[in-house]
């Protein structure tokens, strides 16, 4: 196929072929909000669920599998504004657990680059890991000499170069540290606590001075007074892939080789998509065009003039991921999620004061992203209504915390001689008010402004954002892994608790959702009127029974047909492949609780029961037909 004619599907179908002819089975794509894992609030990378795999229990599909994966980045949210960083995007994956390792990876993602995309190898550059030699970790030439051959094969010299930061010297294949060849969930080797999994990597990128001026990007960066390398800021390079060595576990003495060897590959489709298209921008292919261009219709500016393109970058970005998060079940609020997806949704609006956007212009945007994505995300429009209504909800309320910004402005400007930095930090992290209002408004009434305030807001700002991206990789150090056991057995005695919902409320019970973390279990379900408290007294006391009875939980793999014949409830049955693992808690000829899912799980209910008695300590409404039940271990 040209590459002239691909889309955004025609690309993931692409991938997708590819690696079926290679042997893989394809597996679904997940939620954007990880069930029943405590260590994230989002799903960030394809591998969240393939932990155990790695360390060598058996996948029901097979040691290669493949997807794509909708995924949300957090800590990105600040980066967004260049040419190539978005929140939300679709990851490309394929897994080996225990079948190939570096060489057959290698070959087989430059194959899809050059022989099926027909991308000029010329363009791509690659990045291997340095080593640590304190933590005796080796450098791996072992990659950095398999790229070198397929590139020399391809007519394609490719010089090999230790010191990356002076620049590209020539070179074609570049040795960097763990800063940035090195990937876990937690970041640099130094950081992963005891038990975590990581591995060098090996990325690819691919060089826009192919398509664009290359002065266009470094000369006029903030990073002009220094080489531009591959992993420069600049623009001029965008990573297209990254292949994980995932060979390693951190121990309390340092690090471990694991029995099996796994690949762990992921690549951004918007960002192969760019490439493909002849683009030097990612929101200039065809996965945000319909949205930029709606905006350039709405504001009546230019996307080209260089000032406003942050802006339209981030409303479009924004927007996009906003919807995707709205469909998947979150909502605006003050904490976890609901924060991030409210700080998505203002930011822009603030930004939307720089392109005119004066009046409410939100739900102009959803048809676009729909649009985009309703053939293979049907749920987009089934739930258009409700995106909808969030989204005017939501901005309803950020103007009315401008016009509140805008009264505690006046009242702390009132015998002020001058607008400081610290003034304006405050009203944003008080009041929601954006800086550039402050600024502007000041400006209007002619109040004089602290010299370097826009840097020295700037800065306060940076170290919020380095805040919160320290809180989000905390969020996984301080999650499962310190707490493994006490978040497993919430897990279970979710099972156990929808088992005795249905008990007391009927078989018409269903599962909408749930959330654990090291403190409680939250469990959404299909009911229209609040619990009675016989009725929750009764559930609680099921739970209970069902502990101190001592109930085996089992597993086993089934085909999904056979599974649902069984009598297995399979709610979310289309999120699963066609093998499926079944867990039964109690006798497997009279049992309490048998569902779909993927684990970890207790293997006996007292092990749930030595944190405590399951305790119900609310139950309310969260929509029409839905309701929300809380439960923490009480003391004995």
């Amino acid at each position: 196929m040209s590459s002239n004619f691909l889309t955004l599907t025609n690309l993931r179908n692409l991938y997708l072929d590819f690696f079926v002819k290679k042997g893989h089975v394809i597996v679904p794509s997940a939620s954007l909000v990880p069930e029943n894992d405590p260590s994230t609030l989002f799903t960030s990378a394809g591998m969240q669920a393939m932990t155990p795999y790695f360390l060598g229990e058996k996948h029901p599909q097979g040691q290669k599998i493949a997807n794509f994966q909708r995924c949300f980045r957090s800590e990105d949210i600040d980066r967004v504004g260049d040419n190539s960083h978005t929140t939300f995007f679709e990851m490309l994956g394929n897994w080996s657990f225990g079948d190939y390792f570096k060489k057959e990876q290698i070959e087989f993602f430059f194959e899809f680059l050059v022989d099926v995309l027909n991308l000029d190898p010329s363009h791509l550059y690659v990045s291997v890991f340095a080593g640590n030699k304190d933590l005796n970790i080796p450098r791996d030439e072992e990659s950095a000499h398999l790229w070198q051959d397929l590139f020399q094969r391809k007519g394609v010299e490719a010089k090999i170069i230790n010191n990356p930061r002076q620049g590209l010297q020539g070179g074609r294949i570049f040795f960097y540290d763990e800063e940035k060849n090195w990937w876990s969930r937690s970041g640099v080797p130094a950081s992963m606590p005891v038990g975590e999994l990581g591995g060098p990597d090996s990325e690819v990128f691919y060089d826009f001075a192919a398509i664009d001026d290359v002065q266009h990007f470094h000369q006029q960066s903030a990073f002009a007074d220094q080489a531009c390398h591959i992993n420069c800021d600049c623009g001029r390079f965008l990573e297209i892939g990254n292949s994980v060595f995932m060979q390693y576990q951190r121990t309390q003495d340092g690090f471990k080789e694991l029995a099996q060897k796994n690949i762990d590959f992921g690549g951004g489709l918007e960002r192969l998509l760019t490439v493909v298209e002849g683009q030097s921008d990612v929101f200039q292919s065809s996965a945000f065009t319909g949205i930029i261009e709606k905006l350039v219709e709405l504001s009546q500016k230019d996307y080209k003039e260089a000032q406003l393109q942050p802006a339209f970058r981030i409303i479009a970005d924004h927007i996009r991921a906003s919807v995707m998060l709205i469909a998947d079940g979150v909502l605006p609020s003050n904490k976890e999620q609901g924060y991030l997806l409210r700080r998505l949704i203002r930011r822009s609006l603030r930004q939307a004061k720089h392109l005119n956007l004066e009046k409410e212009f939100l739900l102009d945007i959803v048809p676009e992203v729909i649009k985009l994505y309703q053939d293979l995300y049907p749920q987009l429009k089934a739930k258009e209504k409700h995106i909808d209504d969030v989204l005017k909800n939501e901005e309803q309320k950020f103007n009315r915390t401008l016009r509140r910004g805008l009264k505690e402005f006046n009242r702390l400007i009132v015998n002020k001689d001058q607008l400081t930095a610290d003034l304006a930090f405050k009203l944003y992290e008080s009041y929601g008010f954006p800086f550039e209002l402050s600024i502007e408004e000041a400006k209007t009434r002619g109040i004089a402004i602290e010299e370097q305030i826009e840097n020295k807001i700037a800065e306060a700002n940076q170290q919020h954002a380095v805040l919160s991206r320290q809180s989000a990789t905390e969020k996984f150090k301080g999650g499962l892994a310190d707490h493994k056991d006490r978040t497993t057995a919430f897990h279970t005695a979710t099972h156990l608790l929808q088992a005795a919902l249905r008990r007391v409320l009927g078989d018409q019970v269903q599962q909408k959702g749930s959330n654990i973390n090291v403190e409680r279990l939250r469990f959404d379900f299909s009911y229209d009127q609040a619990l009675s408290s016989e009725e929750l007294a009764k559930i609680e006391q099921l739970l209970n029974q069902w502990l101190k009875n001592d109930l085996l939980v089992s597993s086993e793999i089934l085909s999904k047909k056979e599974a649902i014949e069984s009598g297995a409830i399979a709610f979310f049955a289309d999120r699963y492949p066609d093998e499926v693992k079944v867990y039964t808690i109690g006798d497997p000829e009279d049992w309490v609780s048998k569902e779909l899912c993927g684990g970890p799980h207790v293997e006996h209910t007292t092990q749930i029961a030595r944190f405590g008695n399951l305790e119900i300590f609310k139950e309310k409404a969260v929509a029409e037909g839905v309701r929300r039940i809380y439960i923490r271990f009480k003391a004995i």
